[in-house]
């Protein structure tokens, strides 16, 4: 029997999630190679949105991806728990309800913030590194505004409604962006009087956002400037209280709330491993991510430092974090294999800062971007990011908060696509365009010339006539689309002109090259342009069937778009029918959730198909066994 090797990874961060992906990936099949990612929380944090819900934009579930979604259906042992210990020598890791023996260890547990021994930070300012943090600033901000709607004095209303952020790194940046938005709708909500909110930045250094170019940089101090944020350059805090801020010019600056983004540390945890450290207590690592002492100890994210050039450590960004996981994964994968090791070699595609939801600079890989295009940018590598961890329903969820559920216009798109409607008044519309298609349906299945004799004999002699004529759509040799390589090809005993449809004038008059050339390799004969037909008739009374009833909407809807741009490139339709296009659009907002089946049906597809793909909700500590 072969030993099986334990990995176990301390952290579901960036760097941690990225690792246990890869691994998981590599030895999905192999049964010798275990792998135990452990954290406290059952989720992995967004950490870079985190000022997206201490600003009030989000909800706290949108920076929360569960890890038992990302790793349903892997390999990957979830361990929900504290870690107590580290024992490098016996190889264990020791938590508050279990034991965990390893073969490969990688640290990947993150950062802490600094205060620098500020008095006061500790004890009366607000971080924000964790979620918990963030809920914490999105309360206290909540409830000044509260209080100061009843507060009678203008000196003291004043003190509770100025915010102050310490520090202008992209934490500091990004969270007076989004009070920038917020204070807004708080002034209107609770009655204050906006003009008494009072927005700072106060950074020690001589300029902001050091990590962008100065021109960048420049371009969202001048946007925040404009806005009313007052930004205090060179003025580095010396002492913080309940109700003020000191500066090291000795202005005292009243207010109840200081947001410290200053600095971050290496977890202090950490220290006790004894592995080697360095500046900010982050644990040194050697060019291939092992601790310096222990090759089989990794270290990956922020809490890792590693030096490219002497005296440049690697940043403490998600691109860096998981590239630095990226390196310890292979050189384990190495270890296992004896194969050569590979160094850590960055490459970094730039940084973003966004300022609320509306603005944003970014430089990414040399191309700089403001505004609307650096907004769109950002969105798109989160999305990208979630793909990668969560696929579909990652993404979808991000739009949803990001874009569709959105209050008080805080995107780049505004309102545009937040904006709700009562889906009642599709109902009409609905069931209409569902008649028609069934009615569409029908004739091509009976036969254009026998459908309205039958239909004429219903209304006026009261006889039900309805059968499959001579000339229907699903009689074999009857050619109703007037294709020239299949006219041409038919005799004059079985041409369609006896009963073909005359076609209103078309809105193409010929069809385009493009479209005749699928067309050709699609129906290139009589006997599949007869199963071709036989399609759009099952396919247009499914349409209508589905559309009446209010079953799979969205998909009928865009059924109907497709078969109606499909006749227009088809040179087989009028402008009496592109109608159906526009109807088919309105129609895929969900209008069979109201009095329609998807109502009852959707809901169930949506709970079954989502314990298959990314597992159902269970309970954190049910599945957990110690090692």
């Amino acid at each position: 029997m072969s030993k099986v090797t334990n990995i176990v990874i301390l952290g579901a961060g960036y760097a941690g999630v990225h690792a246990a992906k890869k691994l998981a990936k590599k030895y999905k099949k192999n049964n010798d190679v275990q792998i135990t990612l452990i954290d406290k929380n059952p989720y992995h944090t967004l950490m870079t949105e985190l000022h997206e819900v201490a600003g009030g934009r989000v909800p706290e579930e949108s920076v929360k991806v569960d890890l038992s979604q990302i790793f349903h259906r892997t390999k990957v042992k979830v361990v929900v728990d504290y870690i107590d210990n580290v024992d490098i020598a016996a190889q264990k890791v020791k938590t508050t309800y279990g034991e965990y023996a390893y073969d490969y260890l990688m640290i990947g547990m993150g950062n802490e913030p600094a205060s620098f021994g500020v008095p006061g930070v500790d004890e009366y300012g607000f971080s924000l590194w964790s979620l918990e943090d963030a809920l914490k600033i999105r309360e206290h901000i909540e409830y000044k505004f509260k209080a100061a709607s009843l507060e009678r004095d203008e000196a003291k209303r004043r003190e509770m409604l100025t915010f102050a952020v310490a520090g202008s790194g992209f934490t500091g940046i990004e969270m007076a962006g989004e009070l920038l938005e917020w204070k807004s709708t708080l002034a209107r909500e609770y009655r204050v009087d906006e003009s008494e909110v009072s927005l700072l930045v106060v950074e020690a250094a001589g300029t902001i956002l050091n990590m962008l170019d100065r021109k960048q940089a420049d371009k969202a101090e001048k946007y925040m400037t404009k806005h009313g944020v007052r930004i205090l350059k060179d003025s580095p805090i010396t002492e913080v209280t309940p109700d003020a801020i000191t500066l090291k010019s000795g202005e005292v600056i009243k207010t109840q709330t200081l947001i410290w983004t200053c600095g971050i540390q290496n977890n202090t945890a950490c220290l006790a491993y004894g592995l080697e450290t360095t500046r900010a207590n982050r644990l040194q690592a050697n060019e291939y991510m092992q601790s310096t002492h222990h090759e089989n100890v990794y270290l990956i994210g922020d809490c890792a430092y590693v030096e490219e050039e002497p005296g440049k450590g690697n940043p403490q960004i998600v691109e860096a974090a998981e590239q630095t996981a990226t390196t310890a994964v292979k050189n384990i994968i190495a270890s296992i294999e004896n194969k050569e090791k590979v160094k850590f070699k960055s490459s970094y595609h730039g940084f973003m800062v966004s300022i609320g939801g509306k603005y944003c600079v970014a430089n990414l890989m040399g191309i700089k971007l403001s505004g609307f295009f650096a907004m769109a940018a950002k969105h798109i590598v989160n999305m990208i990011y979630l793909f990668g961890i969560l696929n579909i329903p990652a993404v979808y969820h991000y739009l949803q908060h990001e874009f569709f559920d959105m209050k008080e216009n805080r995107t780049i798109l505004r309102g545009h696509l937040a904006s709700k409607g009562n889906r009642l008044w599709l109902i009409p519309l609905r069931l209409y365009v569902g008649c028609v298609w069934l009615l569409e349906g029908l004739a091509k299945l009976c036969g254009e010339g026998t459908w309205e004799t039958a239909v004429d004999a219903l209304f006026h002699k009261g006889e039900w006539l309805f059968t499959i004529g001579a000339d229907s759509w699903v009689k074999a040799g009857n050619i109703n689309m007037p294709f020239s390589w299949l006219q041409d090809g038919l005799t004059g005993a079985s041409s369609a002109a006896e009963g073909a449809v005359e076609y209103a004038t078309p809105i193409l008059s010929s069809m385009p090259k493009f479209y005749e050339s699928i067309m050709k390799i699609m129906i290139p004969n009589e006997t599949m342009a007869n199963i071709f037909q036989i399609m759009v008739v099952i396919l247009e009374i499914g349409i209508g069937l589905a559309l009446i009833a209010g079953l799979f909407t969205w998909l009928a809807s865009a059924a109907s778009v497709f078969m109606t741009m499909n006749f227009i490139l088809s040179a087989m339709a009028g402008w009496d029918i592109l109608w159906y296009t526009f109807g088919g659009i309105a129609l895929m907002s969900g209008a069979g959730r109201t009095f329609g089946l998807d109502y009852y049906v959707m809901p169930w597809i949506t709970k079954l198909v989502g314990n298959w793909w990314i597992g159902k909700n269970k309970h954190i500590y049910k599945e957990e066994k110690t090692a």
